[in-house]
């Protein structure tokens, strides 16, 4: 356990990023974050199992299914796939993870904008994972105007505190 911005540092540092979660039918914010790994230097690997390319480079059903193990997961789907998703990193000894939620890390005022589920929250402390549970990595990477202004907001109301 640390403060939110230890957690983002830790998570930041990693070097290979699955990000699961991408769309090819809609722009998303998945989407964007898979852009902004990747144009800050990461090794990024989409994964959404409808499709098998993204952004012009293979896109994976599962962690499984990637050719080396990732260091880290982001992951913008609905909270049944993030109990799914951090099963396969408890799997695969993945010790970083960040289920993304609009609202900070206050999952319950955005409860149909959130990939946050609680129990996997506690799957991946019981099994040694540093977890991001809410925010955005797009507010802390390299963050554009809009991102920048809601990362200083939530961390007035109080939004980017992590309990547990």
């Amino acid at each position: 356990m640390g403060t939110i911005d230890n957690l983002v540092q830790s998570f930041l540092a990693q070097k290979t990023i699955a990000v699961v979660g991408v769309s090819d039918k809609r722009d998303t914010g998945c989407n964007l974050n898979y852009k902004k790994f990747k144009e800050n230097g990461y090794r990024v690997y989409a994964v959404n199992p409808r499709i098998s390319t993204y952004d012009g480079e293979p896109c994976y059903s599962d962690l499984i299914s990637i050719p080396e193990k990732p260091d880290a997961v982001f992951m913008l789907t609905s909270p049944k796939v993030t109990d799914q998703i951090v099963q396969q990193c408890v799997d695969l000894g993945i010790r970083h993870v960040w289920m993304h939620c609009m609202m900070g890390t206050k999952p319950g005022l955005a409860k149909s904008m959130t990939s946050v589920s609680p129990a996997a929250v506690e799957m991946c402390r019981k099994n040694g994972i540093a977890v991001i549970p809410g925010t955005c990595p797009a507010q802390f990477l390299k963050p554009d105007v809009g991102h920048g202004i809601m990362r200083r907001l939530w961390r007035m109301l109080g939004f980017l505190k992590v309990s547990g």
